[in-house]
């Protein structure tokens, strides 16, 4: 399990920068929001993907609730699941 959540996290992790620093700046400079569509429910899928699966291996790994807070914290943060899979998966 802790195997998916790193590929889930690293694609969660790759989707919301894409999301974040090419589609929006392309949606509102460019008036073209077809990135943002083409992302945005991938993205969407992954994210809750990370967050269910967070919860189902907090037990498994021992989390905290800090730590787990970080975690699920980290999801909403640019380069945050990067972090998680450096800290708290390796």
């Amino acid at each position: 399990m802790k195997s998916i959540f790193r590929i889930v996290s690293l694609l969660e992790g790759v989707s919301y920068l894409l999301l974040l620093f090419i589609a929006t700046p392309i949606k509102y400079l460019q008036d073209n929001p077809e990135y943002v569509k083409m992302l945005g429910m991938p993205h969407g899928i992954l994210f809750m993907l990370y967050v269910v699966l967070a919860i189902v291996l907090k037990k498994e790994m021992k989390w905290d609730t800090k730590n787990f807070a970080i975690i699920l914290i980290a999801s909403v943060i640019p380069f945050g699941t990067f972090y998680v899979d450096k800290k708290y998966l390796r």
